[in-house]
């Protein structure tokens, strides 16, 4: 199983959006699936809120652990981890449009008759498994292109 497959099988294992491109990643970057799957938590559907997607705020935390910056002093780190979250967040806009859940999805989850429509055009199972695959697929790629 790719890693694509791997965050889309996670999505479909009642994992959210933020969840399930995070876990997918975690291991490889010395954090532990559980650890992973309790951060990514409150990120889902654009933390409740229809705000940033949460395959995009997963993968940004993937990206965070690998390329983050942990040394106050030391500004290129800083700007490196700046520019991959950009580079990101441009493919990401490129390949669906915007990141911005709402916008993902054509409603708004805070809207009590928006929600409804969620919930029977059944957009979490059809709309959000692409967002999880996609974002997994770009992490992928920068992965491979950036490397350490």
């Amino acid at each position: 199983m790719n890693r694509e497959e791997k965050a889309v099988a996670y999505f479909g294992n009642n994992f959210n959006c933020s969840q399930s491109v995070f876990a997918t990643f975690a291991e490889e970057l010395g954090m532990d699936v559980e650890t992973a799957l309790k951060i990514g938590t409150p990120f889902g559907s654009g933390a409740r809120r229809g705000e940033i997607c949460g395959a995009v705020s997963g993968a940004l935390m993937v990206l965070g652990l690998k390329y983050g910056h942990c040394h106050s002093e030391n500004k290129e780190e800083k700007a490196r981890a700046y520019q991959v979250a950009d580079d990101f967040l441009n493919r990401f806009t490129e390949a669906k449009g915007t990141v911005v859940c709402r916008e993902l999805l054509n409603y708004d989850l805070t809207k009590e008759e928006d929600m409804k429509e969620i919930m029977s055009q059944n957009l979490f199972r059809t709309v959000c498994p692409e967002m999880v695959r996609c974002a997994a697929a770009i992490v992928e790629e920068m992965l491979a292109e950036y490397g350490e």
